[in-house]
């Protein structure tokens, strides 16, 4: 049986709040590693990657997709120059957050996150993402490429998607999100 994450289940866990900004929990891979082996499986075979290189645990842990191995430059980086969060290095935005955050609608809202870190700090931060990930309906926390909640099936999923859905449907081909 799958157990969906609920905003009420949710507490600040640094592990799962990504160096970038990104709120780790509402990432498919997490999604998938977490709760939803199929869903996992279902952006292996989209992606054509073995299912065992998506699985992410968040970006502060040694289980991470093959992206935020491999790809993600920002951990590194934020850890050789001793910072916790991008928002705070003095080389803030650099030309590599500039161009991860334009990569992908999930990291519209890049900038304004860090922001917020740097304003309440990263606990203050953290419930305000799983309010801003949770269905309005069930309390379940969903990613910006789920449109309709994957527990409860309201539309939108989260306020995430209501803000951005027409930049989410633009960027990604509607057959890849109807499998996610």
């Amino acid at each position: 049986m799958e157990v969906k994450l609920k905003k009420s289940d949710g507490k600040y866990d640094m592990r799962t709040a990504a160096v970038c900004g990104l709120f780790c929990p509402s990432c498919q891979a997490f999604i998938g590693t977490r709760e939803d082996p199929e869903r996992l499986k279902s952006m292996a075979q989209a992606f054509d990657m073995p299912v065992e290189d998506l699985k992410c645990e968040g970006c502060r842990t040694e289980v991470r997709s093959f992206y935020c191995r491999k790809i993600c430059v920002m951990r590194e980086c934020a850890a050789q120059k001793g910072v916790e969060f991008c928002g705070s290095c003095p080389d803030y935005p650099c030309p590599q957050l500039q161009q991860f955050q334009a990569a992908a609608p999930h990291r519209i809202e890049l900038w304004s996150s860090l922001e917020r870190i740097r304003e309440v700090g990263p606990e203050k931060w953290y419930g305000e993402m799983l309010d801003r990930y949770a269905c309005p309906r069930c309390g379940t926390i969903n990613s910006a490429y789920i449109l309709r909640c994957k527990e409860c099936g309201a539309d939108p999923s989260c306020a995430y998607v209501a803000d951005h859905k027409d930049e989410i449907a633009q960027a990604r081909p509607m057959s890849i999100l109807k499998k996610l």
